[in-house]
C-alpha cells in the first residue's frame, strides 16, 4: 500500500512539471489549492494504477520491439500510458486532457518518466517488515 502511495506521489508531480511544460497536456482546473492539489493526485493514482498493471501486460506483449529499437519503444508505451490515463479520466468533470500522440503524448510520457524517477530517487523508500 505504501508503494501505491509514493508512486502515486512521484506520478502527481510528474504529471503537474508536464501540465506546466508541454503545451498539448492539461489537467483540470479547480478553484482551489487544496482541490488543484487533489485533482493531480487523483491523477497520479490512475496513472500509478495504469504503470503497474497495463505496462507490464504491454511490456510483455511488446518485447520484442523493445529488443529491436534497443529500449527505445519504452518512449511509446510510455505515451501511450499518458493516452490511456487521458482516456480512463476523461469520464470524469475532472482529470488529464492529452492533444493526441505526436507531441504531446510523446514528449509529456518522457517527462513523466524522468520526473517520476527523480521524485523516487528523492523520496524515502518505505520499509518492507521483516517477519
Amino acid at each position: 500500500m505504501k508503494e501505491l502511495f509514493w508512486r502515486t506521489v512521484a506520478a502527481a508531480v510528474g504529471v503537474w512539471v508536464a501540465d506546466a511544460l508541454i503545451g498539448g497536456i492539461a489537467v483540470t482546473q479547480v478553484e482551489t489549492w487544496w482541490q488543484q492539489l487533489l485533482v493531480y493526485l487523483v491523477v497520479g493514482l490512475v496513472l500509478a494504477i495504469v504503470q503497474l498493471f497495463v505496462k507490464p501486460l504491454v511490456q510483455a506483449l511488446t518485447f520484442i520491439l523493445y529488443i529491436l529499437t534497443l529500449g527505445l519503444f519504452g518512449v511509446i508505451v510510455n505515451a501511450l500510458m499518458l493516452m490511456l490515463c487521458s482516456w480512463l479520466t476523461g469520464h470524469f468533470s475532472w482529470g488529464i486532457t492529452v492533444d493526441g500522440f505526436w507531441p504531446a503524448a510523446v514528449l509529456g510520457g518522457i517527462v513523466v518518466a524522468i520526473v517520476s524517477s527523480i521524485v523516487t530517487v528523492l523520496l524515502p523508500r518505505p520499509r518492507q517488515e521483516r517477519r
